[in-house]
């Protein structure tokens, strides 16, 4: 079965191998217990690939034919995770892609490869039958994929479960892309994908598909510890949601954990996690990622606060200020995509403003009628969507926005209906 064919609730069955691990057994089957008695909302929301009028723009992006991916949802990728991937091969134009997981992303990857850069992508799957047919359908559309086999009989010291046998891998990856095994194997079996982030290239990318799900909000926390110098976002513009990891400028990732990784396999604290799903904190997000509305608030006083450090600076004769503005080369340097700015617009100053996560960027604007603007960008979540919301902080009225996985905020002294109609100008839904 391909992913050109309707699929079951349920992920491909799994060919366990027998195991002596009496304690391993009854923890791996706790988890699986715990995690599938609260994650039934995640499950029922997979079952939507997202919308048909995203997908067929995807694929006429793409010049693909509408019918190449005639069924998403349930266990496969949706349009959202589709369209990082996407996204990050036309940003990135990797020479190396390894993906966890065939199928639609499979075809996705491959096809936008092809037209940005004709790197490499590199796949691995646990079905030595979907494999096969996966390669002929991606063969039909003349895509050419190094796809291979490589069933789940490895274990991870780090992480539960079983993890792929895979060989053969490029000394540098520029993307990985997570999308398996499936949850059925143990809720955070994704975590061991974390053996393949000391091969990230500078500024290479993780995606990781079925974000939102309790598992995998688990593992995104520990990664985070385990892995400082990679920033990772959970993001909301699918179904699923999508942890989309960035690694910073470093000379080599260093993991930072020190825990034993065979703890996992304990019954006891398979058990004390057992109780914790049941109160429904991560459901509620407590064990997961800062609620919207925290994360606003972070965004919203980073804003102000650049704002008011912009103005310190042009009091300061011994600071040098830049207004030569590189979208190109902040984007390649950060991640950050800066909106398109009015031509008669002014750029006195573009710096790049530290925070608790990664660089943002701070530029200092002025309208064609004088008004002093700053326009603050990162990554984050907000409450906003491409319409601007107005927030209010010591210094001022703030109207933030966001596009994609960028999130944005106008500052400046303007009273708020001219603030906003000055957002409007640069954000998306306006």
């Amino acid at each position: 079965m391909t992913s050109r064919e309707l699929t079951g609730f349920l992920s491909l069955n799994e060919s366990e191998p027998v195991t002596d691990d009496l304690s391993r057994r009854v923890s791996d089957m706790a988890w699986r217990l715990a995690f599938g008695a609260i994650g039934w909302p995640w499950l029922l929301a997979s079952l939507s690939g997202g919308r048909k009028a995203d997908k067929r723009a995807l694929l006429d992006e793409l010049k693909l034919p509408h019918d190449a991916l005639p069924h998403l949802g349930s266990w496969k990728a949706d349009v959202g995770f589709l369209r990082h991937i996407v996204r990050e091969i036309a940003r990135l134009r990797p020479a190396h892609v390894v993906e966890l997981g065939a199928g639609a992303s499979s075809l996705i990857a491959a096809r936008a490869l092809q037209l940005h850069g004709g790197g490499q992508l590199h796949s691995f799957d646990q079905h030595g039958g979907f494999v096969d047919a996966t390669r002929q359908w991606l063969a039909d559309h003349a895509l050419d994929v190094d796809i291979r086999h490589a069933p789940l009989t490895h274990e991870s010291a780090d992480w539960p479960g079983r993890w792929y046998a895979i060989d053969r891998l490029p000394e540098q990856i520029d993307l990985i892309i997570i999308d398996g095994p499936p949850w059925s194997v143990h809720p955070l079996v994704r975590g061991a994908a974390d053996s393949l982030f000391a091969r990230l290239s500078p500024h290479g990318v993780v995606l990781l598909d079925d974000a939102a799900r309790p598992g995998e909000r688990l593992v995104a926390r520990r990664w985070r510890k385990r892995w400082p110098h990679i920033d990772f976002r959970l993001m909301h513009d699918g179904t699923k949601g999508t942890l989309v990891g960035r690694r910073r400028d470093m000379s080599q990732p260093v993991a930072n954990d020190n825990e034993a990784g065979r703890g996992w396999r304990h019954v006891g604290r398979a058990a004390a996690i057992a109780a914790l799903l049941a109160t429904g904190w991560i459901g509620r997000g407590a064990l997961g990622e800062f609620p919207q509305a925290a994360q606003a608030s972070t965004f919203l006083d980073e804003a102000a606060a650049s704002r008011r450090a912009g103005l310190l600076r042009q009091q300061m004769a011994s600071q040098v200020e830049s207004a030569k503005l590189d979208d190109a080369e902040i984007r390649r340097s950060t991640g950050i995509v800066l909106p398109r700015l009015p031509a008669n617009w002014q750029v006195r100053d573009v710096q790049l403003f530290p925070t608790a996560d990664s660089p943002a960027i701070a530029i200092a604007l002025t309208t064609e009628k004088g008004e002093q603007l700053s326009l603050f960008a990162d990554r984050a979540e907000t409450p906003a969507e491409g319409q601007p919301l107005i927030a209010e902080r010591r210094d001022g009225t703030v109207a933030y926005w966001e596009a994609g996985d960028m999130a944005y905020a106008l500052t400046g002294k303007a009273d708020t209906p001219r603030l906003m109609a000055l957002a409007e100008r640069i954000a998306p839904a306006a």
